[in-house]
């Protein structure tokens, strides 16, 4: 349906239809509890829309569905089902002071009900009969107290609504309502935490002369699809570098932003020229007095790209593996050391080793190689054997394979791989 001043009378082949009568009561009151159980799994906007429309659709009869909500002073056609997108495309962004149902509900939080296209015109004298249905209950979406959108249920017969059944279309829209307005809650988290992420993580690798790198990042699947995973390659001088990877506990905003601090710390204290084993007993001190109440594990490289020796040090994280030129696969066994952010006095231990051309050193959260039911020595020897048949001028390449080969992703996946070249 669309309000177009001055526009013609048209009438659909289906406005001299018989009115159908609606579903049962007990039908209606089915679907309500349905639907009530099926919204609390919803959790974004679109699982809303989509949930909404598989259960109210074929119950109420309705061949089309559309809900919408006000955005920025605009309208915004937030889902659609049985409509042509290119006939809701014209009011998409359109203003809140048009003359349209859905506008004039979302407003006033008044349902409207119309059983034949006649109906709708003589209360919208502008509408043309476009969509090719002929009846349309607009109700709106509820949720603390306020409007905050519409839903427009469409039929393609002339379409009675008697009280009880505009009562318990009413009743499923506030179910609607409620839920949209969490799930657009979570939406609204969801992007500020990737907003986030995105603005804490490197976006690119600085170029360092002699030495081929390849990164990948990979969310959790459950949660917000955030946390606190890292890594950084820090360039010190014309023959020095320094690689760090770290877990942040938990999947949420708080951790995304610990990760930062983490991140920033650790790179400061690279920049100053500290061993590996102070850069991460400078940081443990500053995470123990911002007293986060998380915990962080981390893995701090510095790189000799002269001498071709690097040098380790962990706070509670999983050993790095070296692919050696020879093929021969190697876990390097450092004290983990305890996690940052317990014990403000921890010291930390370092291990020197020589990282010639052609060995590649891999760094990977727990993320890579945790799963249920398996041992973690059993799950890094898997990790270590995909590296040792990967090949060693293609870190990209091995990098994809390490990724694909990575357990259901239930928690975060960073991984870093270094490469020296001659």
């Amino acid at each position: 349906v669309r309000s177009a001043p001055d526009a013609p009378d048209e009438e659909g082949p289906t406005a001299r239809s018989v009115p159908t009568a609606g579903p049962s009561r007990s039908t209606v009151l089915y679907h309500l509890m349905h639907l009530a159980s099926t919204l609390t799994e919803a959790v974004a906007v679109q699982d809303v829309v989509e949930q909404t429309a598989d259960q109210l659709m074929p119950a109420l009869g309705a061949q089309a569905m559309v809900v919408m909500a006000p955005e920025d002073g605009r309208l915004r056609i937030v889902g659609q089902r049985g409509f042509r997108a290119e006939l809701l495309e014209q009011y998409d962004a359109g203003p809140l002071d048009s003359a349209i149902p859905g506008v004039d509900v979302m407003a006033t939080g008044v349902p409207g009900f119309w059983t034949t296209f006649d109906e709708l015109r003589e209360a919208y004298p502008a509408t043309v009969h476009e969509d090719g249905m002929a009846a349309w209950a607009v109700l709106p979406l509820i949720a603390s107290g306020r409007p905050i959108g519409s839903l427009l249920l469409a039929y393609a017969r002339p379409h009675v609504f008697p009280p009880a059944e505009r009562a318990a279309l009413t009743s499923l829209a506030g179910l609607v309502g409620q839920a949209l307005e969490r799930a657009r809650l979570y939406d609204a988290k969801h992007h500020l935490a990737h907003r986030l992420q995105s603005a804490l993580l490197p976006h690119t690798l600085p170029r360092v002369p002699r030495l081929n790198v390849a990164a990948r990042y990979l969310p959790a699947a459950s949660g917000l699809g955030v946390g606190g995973d890292f890594y950084d390659l820090i360039r010190l001088d014309e023959h020095t570098a320094a690689a760090t990877i770290g877990d942040v506990q938990g999947h949420n905003v708080d951790a995304a932003a610990l990760m930062g601090q983490v991140r920033t710390a650790v790179h400061a204290n690279a920049t100053a020229g500290v061993p590996p084993d102070d850069v991460l007993a400078r940081t443990n001190r500053l995470l123990t007095d911002l007293d986060p109440d998380l915990f962080t594990s981390c893995a701090y490289v510095h790189l000799d790209l002269a001498t071709h020796r690097a040098c380790v040090a962990l706070a509670g994280h999983p050993p790095p593996l070296i692919r050696h030129a020879d093929g021969r696969m190697e876990a390097l066994r450092v004290p983990p050391g305890l996690l940052l952010g317990i014990e403000p006095d921890t010291r930390y231990t370092s291990l020197e080793f020589p990282l010639p051309p052609g060995s590649v050193l891999a760094l990977y959260t727990d993320g890579l190689v945790e799963a249920p039911g398996v041992d973690l020595d059993d799950a890094i020897a898997a990790l270590a054997g995909l590296l040792e048949a990967g090949d060693p001028a293609d870190l990209d390449e091995m990098a994809d394979t390490l990724i694909r080969h990575a357990p259901a992703p239930d928690d975060d996946i960073a991984l870093l791989l270094i490469g020296p070249r001659a």
